[in-house]
Parts: C-alpha cells; sequence; structure tokens
C-alpha cells in the first residue's frame, strides 16, 4: 500500500488549532502517518516552531484561513472554498491525502464527505456508524445522522454498511443485524420500519428481526439498523445520561466516608469503564460509504484523540474496507431492490 496521508482540519473543534496540531504531531510522530495541517498557516507555524516540530518532514502546512461556524448551516461550506474543512476534502478527491479528519462543524463534515469526497460505487448515501459499549462487546448503531429522512431501500444499505464495519473492523463474525423499532413483532414501527422488514428478510444478511431500544445496550445484536433522526437522539441522550450517571455517582461519594471508602476500592474498575466511554480513545465515528476515510471527532476533541482519530482512518484502509463494502452490497443484497 502507498504511504498513508491525512488531511487534519486544525480551524475546526473547540481546542482548534492547538489540540489539532498537537495531535497531528503525535500521529505523525507515533504512527508514522503524513499529515496535512490545514488551516490559518502562521497559527499552525507558530505551534509547530514552539514543540519543536518545524522541521518534521511528515508535517506540512496547506493554508486555508476561513472556517465554518458551529453555527453556520452545512451547506455553506460548499460555498466557503477557503475554508479548512472544504480544502481538507479537495486534498483527499485530489489523492494527495487517503483520508480527512475533523472536529469541526458535523453537519459541514457530512457535506464535505458526500459531495466533495463523494460516495463510494453504489453507496447511494454514505452513513455514519457508532460502535456502543455493550457487556459482551459493542453494537454497531446506523444511522446517527448523516440521513435524517430515508427510504427502506436505504435502510438496507445501511444494515449492509453496519454488518461490513462489524465483521471487518470490529471482527464480529456473522454480525446479528436488527432493525429498531417499538416492538419484536414484525408488524412494529411506523411506515419506514414496517417497509424496511422485508427488505431486510430477503437480504443474505443474518436479519434477526425488530430490534427495541433495550437491546441497544444489552448486547443481542451485532448490528441496529435505524434512520439518522432516531440514531442522532439516541446518540446524544446516551451521552447525556453517561455524563449524568458519573455526576451523580460522584454526588453519592462525596455523601459519606464509607462510600469514598468504597470508589477507592471500585477505582480500578471504575477507570476500566471508563475508558471504555472515552470518546478519546475512539478518535471519531466514520462516515461509511465515503469513497474515501472521513472521521467525525467530537467538538472537545484533544490531540489524543485527533491522533486516535488518524488511527481510525488508516484501519480503514488497511482492512481494504470500502471494496468488502461494494462485494457485500452486490452479495448480500437482491438485484431486484438494489440500488
Amino acid at each position: 500500500m502507498e504511504e498513508l496521508s491525512f488531511a487534519v482540519d486544525c480551524n475546526g473543534g473547540d481546542y482548534a488549532p492547538l489540540e489539532i496540531v498537537r495531535g497531528g504531531i503525535l500521529a505523525s510522530r507515533e504512527l508514522g502517518y503524513k499529515i496535512f495541517l490545514v488551516g490559518r498557516r502562521e497559527e499552525i507555524r507558530s505551534i509547530l516552531e514552539k514543540s519543536g516540530e518545524l522541521g518534521n518532514p511528515l508535517l506540512e502546512i496547506v493554508d486555508a484561513p476561513d472556517n465554518v461556524g458551529m453555527d453556520e448551516p452545512p451547506s455553506a461550506v460548499l460555498k466557503r472554498k477557503s475554508s479548512s474543512l472544504y480544502v481538507c476534502g479537495k486534498l483527499v478527491r485530489e489523492g494527495k491525502a487517503q483520508g480527512l479528519i475533523s472536529a469541526g462543524n458535523t453537519g459541514a463534515v457530512l457535506a464535505v464527505g458526500k459531495f466533495v469526497v463523494g460516495a463510494e460505487e453504489e453507496v447511494e448515501r454514505p452513513a455514519i456508524a457508532v460502535a456502543l459499549p455493550n457487556p459482551k462487546g459493542k453494537t454497531v448503531l446506523i444511522d446517527v445522522g448523516a440521513n435524517v429522512d430515508s427510504k427502506p431501500r436505504h435502510l438496507l444499505q445501511f444494515a449492509v454498511i453496519g454488518h461490513t464495519y462489524a465483521q471487518e473492523i470490529l471482527g464480529v463474525e456473522n454480525p446479528k443485524v436488527g432493525l429498531l423499532s417499538i416492538g419484536e413483532e414484525e408488524g412494529k414501527g411506523n411506515e419506514l420500519v414496517r417497509e424496511t422488514y422485508p427488505l431486510l428478510k430477503q437480504s443474505k444478511l443474518n436479519f434477526l428481526g425488530n430490534a427495541e431500544g433495550r437491546d441497544i445496550y444489552a448486547g443481542t445484536f451485532d448490528v441496529i439498523v435505524c434512520d439518522g433522526f432516531v440514531g442522532n437522539v439516541i446518540l446524544k441522550a446516551s451521552e447525556s445520561l453517561g455524563l449524568a450517571v458519573v455526576q451523580m455517582i460522584k454526588v453519592e461519594i462525596k455523601r459519606s466516608l464509607l462510600a469514598k471508602l468504597g470508589a477507592f476500592l471500585l477505582l480500578p474498575a471504575l477507570n476500566r469503564f471508563k475508558k471504555k466511554a472515552d470518546f478519546t480513545e475512539y478518535g471519531g465515528i466514520p462516515l461509511l460509504g465515503a469513497k474515501k476515510p472521513v472521521i467525525i471527532t467530537h467538538g472537545r476533541a484533544n490531540a489524543k484523540a485527533i491522533r486516535n482519530a488518524v488511527k481510525v482512518a488508516a484501519d480503514f484502509l488497511v482492512q481494504d474496507f470500502n471494496s468488502k463494502l461494494v462485494k457485500n452490497i452486490r452479495e448480500l443484497i437482491p438485484e431486484e431492490v438494489r440500488v
């Protein structure tokens, strides 16, 4: 495989450009990949100089003075061609970089992924997948925000995309696939779910039927399919719940000496749990189905998260994910319902 290089959006994120540039430095030093640091040239240069990395041959500054704000509509990035995010997408489209990483405006990252980087062959709509922890391992939830209005055939493709992700990236053999609904029975759900169910039954996926909300964190299914509107609500509610649980535990620990002692004894287990839930460990979530890896990392991403996001992008290339995805779409979806 050719030497890998990645475009990193240095203008996007709460801690840009300092933490983003530091993440690029970590990726170049620890992973050995070439990193295009895309953003305001002088700001990036200053950080590299202070870090003693100005002469690092794996780091290249690409000037892009503009940025798409978090409060701007996603479509703004397609008009703002001097923005760091658009320039990142252009580097990938032209083949100079093999992947894109951004902690910026999520909608804008999706727009660049879909319309600048472009969709892979036979993928009608790229989708976002997130691997949520469960007692048995991880559950892939797809889509979690790339497509808020989907048709049954799109959900069918999402199922194949999620299947490929679980199999090739997470190492799950013959992933168990479920369709998110309000009941286990085939007739339950809204019109979209009811029309998608027979398509999944006709596919060659290991489709086990409807999944309910309680199945998401139970490990009952390896892949759970839903439209992006529902998936995004679940994702954000999950993030909020996680933070609330941590805060409530802290309050209860402070109530007594005995509770503090118990917390001390549980500290190793709590740290392991925290690591499982720490977004910096995972780096970011992928836009699956784009021609090249597009990794959306958290707006609060620090250097560690950016470094790990680069690794996630590299893993997709090393595993030759896209060619396996296209093969699965052709083999697992009947020709009469294929896009």
